[in-house]
């Protein structure tokens, strides 16, 4: 069963080596870290699968050098699940995530876990960007571009997207090249976002890739 791990100690060189050496003498495999920066101390943060004995490799983490606490934790995907990502213009953002919010709710009352994150960006360089980054985010299930014209570089972006991570793209009805890329293109932002979750939670009967019409 996968685990989190929070690992505390003073910042110095080589301590994610001794510690990923630590976890790899147990015979377990690491599936996500991440490091984090506090005011005296820093946080590595790790997902771990085949776990035997998590207090064994508690105690064991503790004896590396400069360690100070080691906290356990249920994994990320257990507490906020998987993530819709809404990126474009403010108001169709807005909507979007209006959409997203109202139904994740209703799956979540029933036992899922979906998160929604959203940024409101302008710019073709700056869309492209934030594009590209939906494939190193922890848990990203669906990405949802809302706008009112996107293409050239974003239109690239979402083809990388998809070839490289397999991260499906919503895209709203909109100008430009992006919706002739995305896997579904949806008139209404709303229902945009409500599509989004309904394509990634496991309780509801809805996949993109069996669907015979692609824009609504």
């Amino acid at each position: 069963m996968p685990v989190g791990i929070s690992v505390f100690a003073g910042d110095r060189k080589g301590l994610l080596r001794d510690l990923s050496t630590v976890i790899a003498e147990h015979d377990v495999n690491i599936t996500y870290v991440q490091q984090f920066m506090l005011d005296e101390l820093v946080q590595v943060y790790f997902e771990l699968e085949g776990v035997r004995d998590v207090e064994a490799l508690k105690g064991e983490l503790l004896k590396v050098e400069s360690v100070v606490q080691v906290e356990v934790h249920r994994p990320l995907e257990d507490i906020y699940g998987k993530r819709v990502i809404v990126i474009g213009a403010g108001a169709q953002v807005a909507q979007v995530v209006l959409g997203a919010v109202s139904e994740a709710d209703r799956h979540n009352l029933r036992g899922e876990r979906i998160s929604v994150d959203t940024i409101p960006l302008a710019g073709e360089e700056k869309l492209a960007e934030a594009v590209r980054a939906v494939g190193r985010l922890h848990r990203a299930g669906v990405l949802v571009l809302a706008g009112s014209l996107m293409g050239g570089e974003v239109t690239r972006a979402v083809q990388e997207l998809k070839a490289d991570y397999g991260i499906p793209v919503i895209s709203l009805n909109m100008a430009g090249s992006v919706p002739e890329v995305a896997d579904l293109v949806v008139t209404d932002p709303v229902q945009a976002g409500v599509m989004a979750v309904m394509s990634i939670a496991s309780t509801a009967s809805f996949e993109l890739s069996r669907l015979t019409k692609k824009r609504f």
